[in-house]
C-alpha cells in the first residue's frame, strides 16, 4: 500500500461493493443487508478508514453534533442527566458539544451565539437559564429542548423535567411518617424552587400541621443551606426535620448542625432533593428524592430527536416520577417513639 489516506472509494473496492453503499454504511442505514455491512466494517478497520466529518456534514447539510447548555456545570445532579442524554444522542450518532452558562454570563457572553455560529443541528438547555430571549431566538433557528427545569415556556419549545410537587410531597410525608411536626423547608428559586416549596407547604396542610410549616429562603448552594440552617436552629421553636431544596443546599445543613453541637438524625433530620453523588457518599448518606435524571436526559434527547423528524410537531411538557431514596439522615424526632 502506498502512504496516502484511505478513502470512500478504496474502501468499497477493498469490501467489493459500491461507493453508495459504503456511504449507507456510514450513516447507519438499515437498508444494509448485515454481511455487505460487515465487509465494509472490516475494510474500513483494515484500512485505517476514519470518515471525513468536514465533507459528511456538507453533503448531509448537518454536524451531527448537539450543543448543550448547562446552567451550572458545578451542580453535580446534571451528571445523571447528561449521561442519560449522551446515551440516546450517543446511540443515533450525535455527539454533544457542552457550555457553562454560568460561566458565559460572568463574562458578559451570549448563552446561545457560540452554538448558532458552530451551525449545531439542535440545543439543549439544562437548567434555570435567565435569558429566555436568547433561547427563544435559537428556536427560531433549530430545534430546543429545555431539560431539567419547567422554564423558560416558549413556542415551539419542548420541556422535559421532574415532578417537583410530588418529590416535595414524598419527602415531607416521609417526614411526617416518622413523627415529625415542625418541619423546615429550604427553598429556591425559580418554578422549580417554588413546586418544591409549593408540595412541602400542601403536603404539611393536608396533614394538619401547616402551624408547624416554616420556609427558609436559601440559594439552592452549600453556603446558602448552612445560613438558612443556623437562622432556623437560633429561634425559639427550632425544627425537628429539615427539608432541603437539593442535595447541595442539605450539605450545608449537616454542617450547620454540626456546628451546634445537634446529631443527624438523633436531634436533626435531614431530607435533601436530587438524590446527586454526594448523598450517596458512605460519611454522608443522605435520605433524598430521585429526580429521575438519567431517564430525563433521556427524553430530552428522544424529543430533540422526534423534532428533528418533524419541526412543526406541538411543543409539549413531560414530567418524569421521582422516587424517595431513604438512607442514614432521618429518624423520628427525639419526643416520639419509633412508628
Amino acid at each position: 500500500m502506498t502512504g496516502k489516506r484511505p478513502t470512500i472509494h478504496t474502501v468499497a473496492e477493498r469490501a467489493g461493493v459500491s461507493k453508495s453503499l459504503v456511504s449507507l454504511v456510514l450513516r447507519g442505514s438499515d437498508q444494509v443487508r448485515p454481511e455487505k455491512r460487515q465487509a465494509v466494517l472490516d475494510a474500513m478497520r483494515e484500512l485505517g478508514y476514519r470518515p471525513n466529518a468536514a465533507a459528511r456534514s456538507l453533503s448531509e447539510q448537518r454536524t451531527r453534533t448537539v450543543g448543550v447548555l448547562l446552567n451550572d456545570l458545578r451542580n453535580p445532579w446534571f451528571v445523571d442527566l447528561l449521561d442519560g442524554l449522551n446515551s440516546l444522542l450517543h446511540e443515533n450518532g450525535l455527539h454533544m458539544l457542552l457550555a457553562d452558562g454560568r460561566l458565559n454570563r460572568r463574562v458578559g457572553h451570549d448563552l446561545t451565539r457560540p452554538f448558532l455560529d458552530l451551525q449545531v443541528d439542535g440545543l439543549i438547555a439544562v437548567g434555570v437559564l435567565p435569558d429566555a430571549a436568547a433561547l427563544d431566538l435559537a428556536a427560531r433557528r433549530m430545534p430546543v429542548v429545555v431539560a431539567g427545569s419547567r422554564e423558560p415556556v416558549l413556542p415551539g419549545v419542548d420541556v422535559v423535567a421532574g415532578d417537583d410537587e410530588e418529590g416535595a410531597r414524598l419527602a415531607t410525608e416521609h417526614l411526617v411518617g416518622l413523627g415529625h411536626r415542625r418541619i423546615a423547608h429550604i427553598s429556591g428559586y425559580g418554578v422549580v424552587g417554588e413546586l418544591r416549596r409549593r408540595g412541602f407547604e400542601a403536603t404539611m396542610r393536608a396533614h394538619g400541621h401547616a402551624e408547624g410549616a416554616v420556609v427558609e429562603v436559601g440559594d439552592m448552594t452549600e453556603e446558602g443551606g448552612y445560613r438558612a440552617t443556623v437562622r432556623l436552629l437560633s429561634g425559639a421553636r427550632r425544627p425537628t426535620a429539615v427539608f432541603a431544596v437539593n442535595d447541595i443546599a442539605s450539605i450545608g445543613v449537616l454542617s450547620a448542625a454540626e456546628e451546634l453541637g445537634l446529631r443527624v438524625p438523633r436531634d436533626l433530620s435531614v431530607v435533601g432533593y436530587d438524590n446527586t453523588s454526594i448523598s450517596q457518599l458512605r460519611h454522608v448518606w443522605l435520605t433524598t428524592v430521585d429526580n429521575a435524571g438519567h431517564e430525563v436526559g433521556r427524553r430530552a434527547a428522544r424529543c430533540l430527536l422526534d423534532r428533528f423528524a418533524d419541526r412543526d410537531r406541538p411543543a409539549g411538557v413531560q414530567l418524569s416520577r421521582p422516587s424517595l431514596e431513604i438512607r442514614g439522615t432521618t429518624a423520628p424526632p427525639p419526643e416520639t417513639p419509633a412508628p
